[in-house]
């Protein structure tokens, strides 16, 4: 009877013992979070976070095709806030498909090698979140794809509108993270409802 009492009471200290420490940890990324710049905060005219060359001269339908490949993103990138695993998933294969329609041959020299490089690169993380159904291993692909999305429009001045890439310190582990927006209005793809306004506009990109 001593023995089972000891163990009651040992078990006892050990789950509170792990419900203080979860409960701390909780709190001290709330604080963390508390910290980290979120909202609608819009950054000076002149930053520039992504640098890409000038394509914008480019004529034929490769800027209605990237363009194309902008408006996909977009909607698996609101699936992600949305936290739907499925659609995302789905969106991902538009994506690619999307990436796969543009004419890169009618590209000359550093134009066609830049597109060719971006492109491979949205398809690349394209491809792994079309394989994925679950939402981190998604959600891990959202860099790269954001990064390369935001790259080749502005290198060819693709935007049909106004376009926003955001950051949130706290994604990736907290290492931080982009992503590409139509909408001021900071909702994060990395977290969905948990940290919905965690994050900052970086760079505003209009089309020229």
């Amino acid at each position: 009877m001593r023995k089972t009492l000891v163990a009651a009471a040992l078990a006892a200290f050990i789950f509170t013992a792990c419900t203080d420490s979860k409960q701390e940890a909780a709190n001290e990324h709330a604080d963390h979070h508390e910290g980290m710049a979120h909202g609608d905060n819009m950054p000076d005219a002149t930053t520039i976070v992504v640098e890409t060359p000038d394509y914008t001269s480019v004529n034929g339908p490769v800027k209605e095709q990237i363009a194309a490949v902008v408006d996909s993103y977009l909607k698996l990138k609101d699936n992600l806030v949305a936290s739907d695993a499925g659609k995302a998933q789905a969106d991902a294969k538009e994506v690619k498909a999307a990436a796969e329609k543009v004419e890169v041959s009618a590209l000359e020299g550093e134009q066609k090698t830049f597109a060719e490089e971006r492109l491979s690169e949205v398809k690349q993380a394209a491809s792994a979140m079309a394989e994925a159904a679950d939402l981190d291993l998604q959600r891990a692909q959202l860099e790269l794809l954001s990064e390369a999305t935001f790259a080749l429009t502005k290198a060819f001045g693709a935007a049909n509108e106004t376009l926003y890439y955001q950051h949130c310190p706290m994604a990736n582990n907290d290492q931080g993270a982009y992503w590409l927006s139509s909408n001021k209005e900071i909702r994060n793809p990395y977290f969905g409802d948990a940290m919905l306004k965690c994050g900052s506009n970086e760079e505003v990109y209009s089309k020229k």
